[in-house]
């Protein structure tokens, strides 16, 4: 885990919470922490856990990953991951199945440019449960036609007489 660089974060959460007109006291009561304890983290005097983070940032309605950068919790690239898989889960035009081929599809072309994912959601039992999910899914097949030569051969294997 990367150091914490609170300085910068206490700035940040000063200017978050001037732009969105809240004092320190309405900001500590929204995010459930002490007035106090909310100040000397702006001031750099305190390191804040990731859930007190997580409570200002939703006070603030602001992303709590931006707050865990600040913060030295995560880094730059995690958090653009994170934010994109989230736009993907959030969206509603998609169904679940939908959405976890997407999420698979990302995960391989980031690790084909050579950023291999912090956790691998997507083991060998899980790949092949997606796999055969997207070839049940209009258009999903990258060669058109190949379930239905695959069933045509199978079915030439059936027939002796054909």
């Amino acid at each position: 885990m990367a150091s914490l660089n609170v300085g910068n974060l206490g700035e940040y959460l000063r200017e978050q919470r001037n732009a969105a007109q809240l004092s320190l006291r309405q900001l500590a009561d929204a995010a459930g922490v002490s007035n106090p304890y909310l100040s000397q983290i702006e001031r750099g005097l305190r390191k804040p856990s990731a859930e007190v983070l997580q409570q200002v940032a939703k006070a603030l309605r602001i992303s709590a990953e931006t707050l865990y950068v600040r913060a030295g919790i995560l880094d730059e690239r995690e958090r653009e991951e994170l934010e994109t898989r989230a736009v993907i889960l959030a969206d509603p035009s998609i169904n679940e199945r939908q959405k976890n081929v997407l999420l698979q599809i990302y995960d391989s072309f980031r690790r084909e440019n050579g950023f291999v994912p912090e956790t691998d959601e997507t083991d060998t039992a899980d790949t092949a449960d997606t796999a055969d999910e997207a070839d049940e899914t209009p258009g999903a097949d990258a060669t058109p036609g190949a379930d239905d030569a695959l069933k045509a051969d199978a079915t030439k294997d059936d027939n002796p007489h054909s």
